[in-house]
């Protein structure tokens, strides 16, 4: 994967974004609320004396606890505030009373209080008097329309008695296009909290999505997605030593594109390319669903068939273990082939019959060695049906004929002093043989790509339609898929160059 992808830089690019959204959202929410606030808190509620219900009882010397009625007594420290965005005015209190504000202490009487503001604030102290509606009785203080500018306040210190520290205190009152609302309750030494609940819980489901967002995209599959997908069925037939590609992306496209079943049912690049042609001759006004795949170009007098360039592939000579040889010219492979060398004796190996294992007339890979290495010549005529006893006594070696690759990579490995030809990929993982060089270069993709390399053992692989399928069919679709999507990937990694790369371009011209 690589981390520095346009995909990847605007996934976390949109992470960062998003976090830093959701600061500002919490700046917001603190510093500029919608509306005109009232907000209040106790920082206070605190014990008098030894005998208290609470069980908290303070110590405290003097004859407060001879006051009658004060046994139970308590302190609370009530902080109001203008939280909000826009200052307060006297009209914005909304009460039919003088008053503005009530402050409520369940199951406590109020004895007296006192006033306290900021020294900046002063100007406040003049608003608390009688006349203002500013008073208690019972359990109800009365605060009068005290006008707030933005983040000014004013703290009540009330002296209460009987009931318990912890009771109910609530401020009730009404503000014109606002709310009064209780804030978080701490102590003078307290800290104010920074976020309200509602901003942290967003702000962190928001952060959370927005980074899991983020690592979905970086860490998904990175393979391209498939381009125009397509329902119906498909065949895919022809070249035996292209069919483990084929099988591999039609797999991933069945299973990236719902609705399509491709099966592939390769016996031969030849035998595949006729197929194609008569089912087209057969169908009536339309292409046949079958894609053929050929190791070379069609033969002539077939100009219905349209060919796609797919990949280069690489084919190899491969001997038996027994014969150490690793390398031939281009010369001593067609002496072999005609049959003019007998005995491996002849080239500097052991002393070991030739036997010849080669593909039926119909294989790509056949053709592909006659064209690139036996100079347009055919080999030898078959001898032989089990590669071991020549059914033909004037044969001058033994050679057979099989159907698929892996048969003739298992025979070569089963029989001394046998030669073969596979493509490239299938003969790197074969037991019990090696592969053998041309004139001084050995069978290589990596060096294919990098132009260093002359080796002549390599063709082109074709896939044939019969005319240009419509473009909103699965035959269509597919080859899109395996020339220029996902199938890159497959194509590669079963040692072929996609045609549609750089180094494939140049080398499928």
């Amino acid at each position: 994967m690589q981390w520095l992808s346009a995909e990847n830089v605007v996934a976390v690019g949109t992470a960062v974004l998003g976090i830093a959204a959701s600061g500002v959202m919490l700046w917001y929410e603190r510093r500029v609320p919608r509306r005109k606030r009232v907000g209040y808190r106790v920082q206070m509620d605190n014990p008098i004396g030894d005998d208290v219900r609470s069980g908290r009882a303070n110590r405290r010397l003097g004859l407060f606890d001879e006051t009658p009625g004060m046994a139970d007594a308590t302190l609370v420290l009530l902080r109001v505030e203008n939280d909000g965005s826009q200052g307060i005015d006297r009209d914005d209190y909304t009460g039919p009373e003088r008053h503005g504000l009530t402050a409520v202490f369940t199951d406590r009487t109020v004895r007296g209080v006192s006033v306290t503001q900021p020294s900046d604030a002063d100007h406040l102290r003049d608003h608390f008097t009688a006349e203002r509606g500013f008073g208690y009785e019972g359990n109800r203080l009365r605060i009068p329309r005290v006008p707030l500018n933005r983040g000014d306040h004013f703290k009540l210190l009330v002296l209460l008695s009987g009931g318990d520290v912890g009771g109910g205190i609530r401020l009730t009152g009404g503000i014109r296009e606002g709310e009064v609302h209780p804030n978080r309750s701490a102590t003078p030494d307290d800290k104010p909290p920074l976020f309200s609940r509602a901003a942290r819980t967003i702000t962190i489901l928001l952060t959370a999505c927005v980074v899991a967002l983020a690592a979905l995209v970086v860490v998904r599959d990175d393979d391209p997605p498939p381009i125009g997908c397509a329902r119906g069925t498909l065949t895919l037939t022809g070249s035996t030593a292209f069919a483990p590609v084929l099988r591999e992306v039609a797999q991933k496209y069945q299973r990236d594109c719902a609705g399509a079943h491709i099966t592939v049912d390769p016996h031969g690049s030849a035998a595949g390319v006729r197929e194609l042609a008569a089912a087209g001759a057969k169908a009536a006004g339309g292409a046949p669903a079958v894609v053929t795949l050929s190791d070379g170009p069609k033969p002539d007098g077939l100009p219905q068939l349209r060919e796609n360039r797919v990949a280069v592939s690489a084919f190899a000579l491969v001997v038996n273990d027994a014969v150490p040889l690793r390398d031939l010219s281009t010369r001593d492979v067609r002496r072999l082939y005609r049959g003019q060398i007998a005995n491996w004796r002849e080239l500097d190996g052991p002393d070991l019959p030739v036997v010849l294992v080669s593909r039926d007339s119909g294989s790509g890979t056949r053709q592909v060695l006659q064209r690139r290495v036996l100079g347009n010549r055919a080999e030898i005529s078959d001898s032989s049906a089990d590669c071991v006893h020549k059914d033909d006594a004037t044969a001058p070696v033994v050679r057979c004929e099989l159907d698929t690759t892996e048969q003739v990579l298992a025979q070569v490995a089963k029989v001394r002093g046998a030669i073969g030809y596979s493509e490239l990929n299938a003969a790197a993982g074969a037991k019990g043989v090696h592969r053998l060089g041309l004139d001084g270069e050995a069978a290589s993709v990596d060096a294919l790509e990098r132009g260093t390399s002359a080796y002549p053992y390599r063709e082109i692989e074709y896939a044939y339609t019969y005319g240009r399928p419509p473009a909103d069919s699965l035959a269509s679709s597919f080859l899109t898929y395996l020339t220029r999507g996902n199938g890159q990937n497959v194509i590669r990694t079963h040692g072929h160059v996609p045609c549609w790369t750089p180094e494939g371009l140049r080398l499928c011209a």
